[in-house]
């Protein structure tokens, strides 16, 4: 198989380009390339560049040989907003549901968060999950890598205008609306999922005055780590690639 890595730089016919630090370090360490080996390269803007290692030292040195047209993206726009998991199960999330389809995740900071990240800590914190999409983007083939955003406390995040019909949901164990039972979307979806100890009721009613509709899942309740691949998961089967 070829190897596959995510330029952060537009590419153009017939160009020339170092590879990226992390990627090179992939090529030349872990996959021991050769000069003449074939290398996938993509940007973000559809498709993908079969390129060809011409150089590996002092840096390895690619020329794109042949654009690709492919298209592994999900027509149905998947926002997740994470409440911010303890430990580093924010990882976990990140890579499944971005293996999943997600279009976009928004961690957010809600009153049972266990942990909290401010300042220079969440700045780091927010690049590290967007690397970590970055690379769940090359080994499954998306051509598109979704943005991690900057992290928001929850009432920061509501402040926010809903988009044009946009299907905004909650997940709430114990609920009486299951997922199947919602009339499939016409705009992109966004789904909040609660910290380890749930939302606050005062939460949930803020997020019912902007839109959000609870939805449960099934009778078991699910960890926070678990509960947003379960829901990519369910929405990708009910609306998209299933």
């Amino acid at each position: 198989m070829i190897p596959r890595f995510y330029s952060p730089h537009p590419l153009t016919p017939g160009a020339t380009l170092d590879l990226p630090e992390e990627a090179a370090h992939h090529a030349t360490r872990v996959l021991r390339m050769k000069e003449g080996d074939q290398v996938r390269l993509f940007d973000g803007r559809g498709g993908q560049w079969l390129t060809r290692l011409i150089r590996l030292k002092p840096v390895p040195h690619v020329v794109l040989e042949s654009f690709e047209e492919t298209d592994t993206e999900s027509p149905l726009a998947v926002t997740l907003v994470q409440s911010l998991p303890s430990g580093d199960k924010m990882d976990w999330v990140v890579q499944k549901t971005v293996e999943l389809g997600v279009a976009a995740i928004q961690p957010v900071a809600a009153r049972r968060s266990v942990i909290r990240l401010s300042g220079d800590k969440a700045e780091r914190r927010a690049r590290h999950w967007q690397s970590v999409a970055v690379s769940a983007s090359e080994q499954c083939g998306r051509v598109v890598v979704p943005v991690v955003a900057d992290l928001l406390d929850l009432p920061q995040y509501f402040s926010h205008p809903a988009a044009d019909n946009e299907l905004r949901l909650i997940l709430a164990p114990g609920g009486s609306q299951r997922l199947r039972d919602i009339p499939p979307p016409t705009g992109p979806v966004t789904v909040l999922i609660g910290p380890e100890g749930g939302f606050e009721e005062v939460e949930v009613q803020m997020a019912r005055s902007v839109g959000f509709q609870p939805v449960c899942l099934g009778p078991r309740v699910l960890r926070t780590e678990t509960a947003g691949p379960a829901v990519m998961a369910a929405l990708m089967a009910l609306w998209s690639d299933g």
